[in-house]
């Protein structure tokens, strides 16, 4: 269920509440573009600024409007482990399909802490859960010993792996056997991800580009790697441009350019300025989006 391209969801805002038509427009454009999933209010989704009921609102609106006709994964993580269990008992309550959990932030645990964090939250739910490492974020780095450990946990599938380093696919993949998902959380390596064990990619710019993206998955996914090497190279201006600025302030915008809704973002993110304006433009030009 886990494979391929699953964009990590925008939250749309107009004057500052949610805006649920879009969302559902968004939606329905990635399931009839081949999405094979969404991630619902991860980061790119602006959980930090979301309350906590609007954060649970979200996530069930997405359960109830894809019906089960691709796979939604719920971002359920908090440097809280109380408030991170609430959320992710929630989502299992409503149906979504795993919990993408992020290594808890700010108040940095050692590796014993993240291992007692998330078996908490294995034992005390029924739904599967892809780890979220992010090191550039959360700081903390959860070492393959303490992954591999993690991954013995029955429901503990997968990781998303965000630390930019290619060769730790290779080590996860040693540690925690063939059968443990890992998934991509920097689109500009999937090529280099995917080719060292991965099978997919939790990603920003298929917010904008999702038919680009599943296809880019599927190639490789396929042992197409030449063919994927084609969209790597057609998307690779998309990959820059999308973190010209913090995340997802420019990707809000290059929607807004096709009409999906505007680029409102919260504080204290702001909008992009022209010149970064001017670069999302060109790289959805360049990648045949506008």
């Amino acid at each position: 269920m886990f494979t391929g391209s699953i964009p990590a969801l925008i939250t749309p805002f107009s004057k500052n509440e949610v805006d649920y038509k879009a969302l559902e427009n968004l939606l329905e454009w990635h399931v009839d573009q081949g999405s094979n999933g969404v991630v619902a209010v991860g980061t790119t989704g602006e959980s930090p600024t979301l309350s906590h009921q609007e954060h649970k609102n979200v996530i069930e609106f997405v359960v109830q409007k894809i019906k089960k006709r691709i796979t939604v994964i719920a971002g359920t993580g908090s440097n809280n482990t109380s408030e991170s269990l609430e959320l992710t008992k929630f989502s299992e309550k409503v149906g979504a399909d795993a919990a993408l959990i992020v290594t808890p932030y700010y108040n940095k645990p050692n590796q014993k802490g993240l291992y007692e964090h998330f078996k908490i939250l294995h034992d005390n739910s029924n739904i599967p859960i892809i780890l979220y490492n992010i090191p550039s974020r959360s700081i903390i780095d959860v070492q393959t010993n303490t992954m591999k450990d993690l991954s013995k946990l029955s429901r503990i599938i997968g990781v998303k792996d965000a630390t930019g380093d290619v060769g730790r696919v290779s080590d996860t993949r040693q540690k925690c056997g063939k059968n443990f998902i890992q998934l991509c959380g920097n689109d500009e390596i999937a090529l280099g991800f995917n080719s060292h064990g991965g099978v997919g990619c939790i990603s920003v710019i298929a917010n904008v580009a999702p038919r680009i993206s599943s296809n880019f998955q599927n190639f490789m996914l396929s042992g197409d790697y030449l063919s994927a090497l084609k969209l790597q190279d057609k998307l690779l201006p998309l990959h820059r441009a999308a973190f010209v600025e913090p995340n997802p302030a420019p990707i809000k915008y290059g929607l807004k350019l096709l009409g999906f809704c505007n680029s409102e973002v919260r504080l204290p993110l702001t909008e992009i300025t022209q010149e970064s304006k001017e670069k999302i433009e060109n790289a959805m030009k360049f990648a045949g989006l506008i």
